[in-house]
């Protein structure tokens, strides 16, 4: 009888029971001191406990049903707020057009086509009394290398390398520049910016005109930026006003042999049959500012291309390659290669 008394809930069991609850407690304050555990711990409560939708779901249906009206309230703002970037792209055509006379001024005095006049060019200076005296300086320098020089005083026309000094100031530019892009980029006479015309779809083009060059034949090469400001059906709060969706490069009439956008290299290739060795070349693609110009679609197979281009650079840095008999086809020097994404249509 004791034995069963003990086993069936007896004073035993008991103290074993309290044992287990002691050390469980224990481990509790253990696990619950711990940070991380902690911050696990509430990452999952916010992330499933207390979402948006969770609690929507806990509110008694006539709340469900009024905040079903405020989203539709919410919708209707924001294709508002879409017509209203449209009148702003309006606004900028507008007033695009009110800054042209001013931005052609402006090409003519940097490419020297026009000088400007004394009062287009006189300047008020708050420090006068410094730039009078510099003046003197200067003049009595003038009047010395005159004196003393047998040939006439350099006199550059415009102001050269306006825009390729902007490139080089600019971070976000200059980033974008590499040594070999700079020859090129001091024949850049004007950026312009073009809107799209009232009633088509919302769009802009930017225009790089360059003077005759050695390395392409193009006066002008332009980019396309295709724009959408509504809001997108599946996801209409997610409206943050015009985004660009596309855009389109140009093809650049390159001069042999002076593309910058890609460079030629050279790999040794072993026969596994044969044992002879060839040495191929192919063209793969290079880091330029002109691959702005060419900017790969969403659906395009550029971007893997573009890798295994830069694997090939590897591989000839490695040395001798193994590797199958390639087709002509798959060597051909004149084949440009993609270039990678630019903007933002994915």
């Amino acid at each position: 009888m004791a034995e069963n008394s003990l086993s069936d809930g007896g004073p035993a069991d008991s103290v074993e029971a309290a044992k287990n609850a002691s050390n469980t407690e224990k481990l509790t304050d253990q696990v619950m001191q711990n940070p991380q555990v902690l911050a696990a711990l509430q990452e999952r409560l916010d992330n499933v406990s207390h979402t948006p939708s969770s609690y929507i779901e806990t509110l008694p249906k006539a709340v469900k049903r009024r905040i079903n009206a405020l989203k539709q309230l919410q919708v209707r703002c924001a294709h508002i707020e879409a017509k209203f970037y449209e009148e702003v792209h309006d606004l900028e055509r507008k007033y695009a057009a009110l800054y042209q006379p001013l931005f052609d001024k402006r090409r003519e005095f940097i490419t020297g086509d026009v000088e400007p006049t004394d009062a287009e060019s006189a300047w008020h200076s708050e420090n006068e009394e410094e730039d009078k005296l510099a003046g003197d300086m200067k003049n009595k320098v003038v009047i010395a290398e005159k004196e003393a020089a047998t040939v006439e005083e350099l006199n550059p026309k415009g102001i050269p390398e306006f825009w390729f000094t902007i490139f080089r100031n600019v971070d976000m530019l200059s980033e974008l520049v590499q040594e070999y892009d700079e020859p090129i980029l001091k024949h850049l006479q004007d950026i312009k910016v073009k809107f799209s015309d009232p009633g088509q779809p919302m769009s802009f083009v930017l225009e790089f005109h360059f003077e005759p060059n050695d390395y392409f034949t193009n006066p002008v090469l332009t980019k396309t930026y295709k724009m959408k400001s509504e809001p997108d059906k599946a996801d209409p709060f997610s409206f943050e006003g015009p985004e660009i969706v596309d855009c389109d490069g140009c093809t650049i009439d390159w001069k042999k042999g002076k593309n910058v956008t890609v460079k030629t290299i050279k790999k040794k290739q072993k026969h596994k049959g044969r044992g002879t060795v060839r040495t191929i070349t192919k063209q793969v693609p290079n880091e330029s500012f002109f691959n702005f110009f060419s900017p790969l679609k969403a659906s395009g197979d550029g971007e893997s291309l573009f890798e295994e281009g830069e694997e090939g650079e590897e591989e000839e840095l490695e040395g001798d390659e193994e590797g199958e008999d390639e087709d002509d086809a798959d060597v051909n020097p004149k084949k440009e290669p993609s270039q990678p994404a630019e903007c933002k249509q994915q």
